[in-house]
Order: structure tokens, then C-alpha cells, then sequence
């Protein structure tokens, strides 16, 4: 059986009890990513900055795994309001482009852990070729 690596969130204030990222074989599972900036503070109210952040986080993530952005097979967005959705696929194009897109999953929900928070990602990737 393969070992799996686990990965802190980088340079970030402390979370929750979780990791950043697992890495097993040649995938990576990075748990979901919220738009806080590094020292915690985040833009309330504002969707566009909030998942700005959140892919910075996420690349960041992606790389210390040894993966990055090209490499995602599955994203999963979690939205707390359903007037965003919108803007995310217009930022989400930009930010998980070119297409081939990665496997997407949208969900609009009640609400996520912290009330500020707008949005969550979630995905799996391969681990990088060289």
C-alpha cells in the first residue's frame, strides 16, 4: 500500500484540525480552501476577492504537494449565495483555464464554518510529470 503524505497549510494562520493536502500514489486531495488572506482577516461580502484568495491558496497548496493547477482531474465549489454563481464560472474560467476544464461540481449551501465566508474549493489532482 502506498504512504500518504500529508501537507500543513503554508504560511497561513492556524486552521482548523485538518491538512492542507494528502497526497497518495499519484493524487492529491486538498481540502477546502476559503478566501482568507494569510493572516486570517478575510474580504467580507466581497465573492471576487474572497475566491481570488481562495486560488491563490490553492495553488500554493497545489505546488507544496507537488501538483499544481494544469494538473486538476475534480473541483468542488461550495457558494453560500446563489448570485454568485455567475461570477464564479466567469473567474473560475480564468483562474482553471484554458479547456480543457478540470470535472466540476457547484453547490450553493446554507452556509459554510465561518458566516463571512462566501466560498469553499475542494479538489483532487494528479501529481505533476516531472
Amino acid at each position: 500500500m502506498s504512504t500518504v503524505h500529508y501537507f500543513a497549510s503554508e504560511g497561513r494562520f492556524k486552521t482548523p484540525p485538518l491538512s492542507a493536502a494528502a497526497r497518495i500514489g499519484d493524487l492529491v486531495f486538498v481540502s477546502g480552501t476559503p478566501g482568507y488572506h494569510d493572516d486570517g482577516s478575510i474580504d467580507e461580502g466581497d465573492f471576487g476577492k474572497q475566491f481570488d484568495q481562495a486560488v491563490v491558496a490553492l495553488r500554493r497548496t497545489l505546488e507544496t504537494a507537488g501538483s499544481g493547477m494544469r494538473s486538476l482531474v475534480k473541483v468542488n465549489m461550495l457558494l453560500t449565495r446563489q448570485s454568485d454563481v455567475a461570477e464564479m464560472n466567469r473567474r473560475y474560467a480564468e483562474a482553471f483555464g484554458p479547456a480543457p476544464y478540470p470535472a466540476r461540481t457547484t453547490c450553493v449551501v446554507a452556509s459554510l464554518p465561518d458566516p463571512r465566508m462566501l466560498l469553499e474549493i475542494e479538489c483532487v489532482a494528479a501529481v505533476s510529470a516531472g
